[in-house]
């Protein structure tokens, strides 16, 4: 308990920046919706001039971008990408910041075993995540009562605005494997930002690929809002894919780290 205070209150300064950050995306996007709304016509003749591909890839849907849930798809596209970088942060400095602040020989000393350790630290993680997610979707909520005069499905809503999280988890388990397998981190911001837009690129590139192949390769592409708005469920082998890389991420970072040789002062 004292590991998991002691690591949550740690990351409150992050995990208030990122989610400030995150509203403020919101909030600029929103701001735009009641303008683009009124003239959607001459919007719609103007995005029409961009690629498929590119509209594609940062969630701009014609057929629906004169609902604010199919404007939502917008801005999401941002806010998953800022969000990505959060969790892969999060996830990544799990175990290298004791490495590269020379206080694992002090942690592993305590009679408290390895897992309970990870365990701990994980926790600290899914709350700041958590945390960040409960606000962002609030927030989000009221911003769009301000621009948005028609009704709309709080549960559509709801089940858009989560996939940020289930991208987060992909990302921050992504993180852990990696913070377990490398031997020393000396910065974690570097590795963080090129494997996430590494993803994002690939998703660009899933844009333009007739078989979807692709999509299976980047998490970008798991949770389709404009799909989600038209069926109001997930597509299910993303679904899986999901649960599946989470649960092996974790386990083998479990695995790896209880045996692994731990670099100390």
């Amino acid at each position: 308990m004292n590991i998991f205070l002691h690591e949550l209150k740690s990351y409150r300064r992050s995990t208030i920046i990122w989610t400030v950050s995150l509203i403020v995306v919101a909030i600029v996007f929103f701001s735009m919706f009641p303008s683009f709304s009124k003239d959607i016509q001459k919007l719609t003749n103007l995005l029409q001039g961009f690629p498929k591909a590119i509209r594609s890839g940062i969630g701009l849907s014609l057929e629906s971008f004169n609902n604010i849930l199919g404007y939502y798809s917008f801005p999401l596209t941002f806010i998953t990408l800022i969000g990505a970088i959060q969790a892969m942060n999060l996830g990544t400095s799990i175990v290298s910041k004791e490495v590269h602040e020379k206080t694992s020989d002090f942690l592993l000393t305590k009679p408290i075993s390895r897992i309970e350790i990870l365990t701990s630290k994980l926790l600290a993680v899914l709350t700041s995540l958590l945390i960040t997610n409960i606000i962002y979707i609030i927030a989000t909520n009221i911003i769009i009562s301000f621009v948005n005069n028609e009704d709309y499905s709080f549960k559509i809503f709801f089940m858009i605005s989560i996939t940020l999280l289930f991208v987060q988890l992909i990302f921050m388990s992504l993180g852990v494997i990696i913070s377990v397998l490398l031997p020393k981190i000396k910065s974690v911001l570097p590795i963080s930002l090129s494997t996430v837009f590494i993803f994002y690129f690939i998703s660009f590139l899933s844009s333009t690929d007739t078989n979807d192949m692709i999509r299976y390769i980047t998490p970008f592409k798991y949770f389709d809002s404009t799909y989600i708005i038209e069926n109001a469920h997930y597509e299910m082998p993303f679904i899986i894919i999901t649960l599946v890389f989470i649960a092996v991420s974790i386990a083998a970072s479990y695995i790896i780290y209880s045996k692994k040789d731990i670099h100390v002062v």
